[in-house]
């Protein structure tokens, strides 16, 4: 059984793929994790003149979520990894996708006369416009504002990637 750090992480991962699948996106990992991207999302088609539109994500799970107002404030990204998906442009557009997740994790996942329900949401965040972080360190951790109105859905996941909506929910 994987420890409780990796274990939290792989289905935070897991809880995304599973999204994406209900997206009808394509999921790629890179080989090695050395560019601060864990996943990267592909519409496998065309919308309008773009051809396999996409975009690429850090996942970061987090069971004590810390909420002020309408916002959640992360501090699981060292900064350098911050300036991983701040510091561009780039080509593929990237977010930060946080994963709130119960602290013990046999709450993880529960199967219901309905269906398999996964526990808790995802909320994701874009670093369009924002600044790089001047001499980053691996020891400092900035507060990454996440908006609680950013949850993580189907329909999100389309419209983030640039796939059609239709009428997925």
């Amino acid at each position: 059984m994987l420890d409780q750090r990796n274990h939290q992480g792989k289905f935070a991962e897991d809880y995304v793929r599973a999204l994406a699948s209900a997206a009808g996106l394509l999921v790629y990992k890179d080989d090695v994790d050395h560019d601060g991207i864990d996943l990267g999302f592909r519409y496998p088609g065309r919308t309008g003149h773009i051809a396999s539109p996409a975009i690429e994500v850090q996942v970061k799970s987090w069971s004590t979520p810390a909420c002020k107002g309408p916002d959640l404030y992360f501090r699981g990204l060292n900064e350098v990894q911050y300036n991983k998906l701040v510091a561009g442009p780039f080509l593929v557009p990237r977010y930060l996708f946080v994963v709130v997740v119960p602290a013990e994790s046999d709450r993880y996942a529960r199967v219901e006369t309905e269906g398999l329900m996964l526990s808790r949401l995802c909320y994701y965040r874009g670093f369009e416009g924002e600044s790089p972080i001047t001499s980053p360190s691996t020891k400092r951790h900035p507060s990454v504002r996440v908006p609680l109105g950013n949850v993580l859905t189907v329909r999100a996941l389309r419209e983030l990637v640039g796939a059609p909506t239709g009428t997925l929910a």
